[in-house]
């Protein structure tokens, strides 16, 4: 009966509502640099079987069709995209762009694993002249290198050696070696917020080496990778959503008159 409208519908109804909290996701951090979109997938529930194709009839005969009722829909997952996002040139010394694949690593809380990935390149430095994350935590760059205070200037190389120079001596000294972590399921990484993820089970262990050996990107100074949401993609999205959730609107409104007729069947 209707009631099957009823129960597709608000399943309908829930999955679009956390699709249109994915793409409101996406949107709000079309800003945000290293910012790796996501997508909502879908997959149909069960079915009630009331009849199996094949079976035979009175005459003898297979029956050519089913007959199944769906029950719904629901969200399998959502998708990460880890296509590159554009460069964006900032000429800042301490900014760095992963042009490839790979991860910066960075330290976080034990509990947390004690290690994360981030694709973001601002950094900048601590008090004890380690590169770190320009952000709110200020995440230490794995693996940890100091560059003392009177370096007066910083140079990162596409290999990731990063190297300075002193006002007393204009020859590069060598810092340390900033590496990139790969994975063979990008797609499987926990997402932890501040432009972190983790590993999991799903993506495989860290693949750690100096960048541009073993498939992985170079780095690209004075540059950020900007955030691959496409605006105008998320924007279809949104109204595709929109309408879907118009529609199944219409269907519970649909199913609720029906039940009612019925329900006067027996005034």
């Amino acid at each position: 009966m209707a009631i099957n409208a009823l129960q597709s519908a608000s399943t309908a109804l829930s999955a679009l509502n956390t699709a249109l909290d994915v793409t409101a996701n996406n949107l709000a951090n079309v800003n945000t640099a290293g910012f790796k979109s996501s997508r909502a997938n879908f997959q149909d529930l069960l079915y009630i079987e009331k009849a199996q194709p094949g079976t035979e009839n009175a005459i003898g005969d297979q029956r050519p069709t089913g007959l199944y009722i769906g029950q719904g829909v629901a969200v399998s997952g959502t998708q990460l995209d880890f296509q590159q996002g554009a460069p964006l040139s900032t000429g800042r010394t301490l900014d760095v762009m992963i042009e490839g694949e790979g991860f910066l690593q960075v330290q976080v809380e034990p509990e947390q694993g004690g290690f994360a990935y981030t694709r973001a390149g601002n950094l900048s430095l601590n008090s004890d002249g380690e590169l770190v994350l320009a952000n709110d935590q200020g995440r230490r760059v794995q693996p940890t290198f100091s560059i003392p205070p009177e370096a007066t200037g910083i140079s990162v190389g596409s290999d990731g050696r990063v190297t300075y120079t002193t006002a007393d001596s204009t020859e590069p000294q060598e810092a340390g070696q900033l590496q990139l972590a790969t994975f063979v399921n990008p797609a499987g990484l926990i997402q932890l917020g501040e432009n972190l993820y983790r590993e999991s089970a799903a993506s495989g262990d860290p693949n750690l080496g100096e960048p541009g050996t073993d498939g992985r990107g170079r780095l690209k100074q004075g540059f950020l990778e900007s955030s691959n949401v496409d605006p105008t993609r998320e924007l279809i999205e949104m109204i595709r959503t929109q309408r879907a959730f118009e529609m199944n609107s219409q269907t519970i409104r649909t199913a609720d008159e029906t039940l009612r007729s019925v329900a006067q069947l027996r005034q």
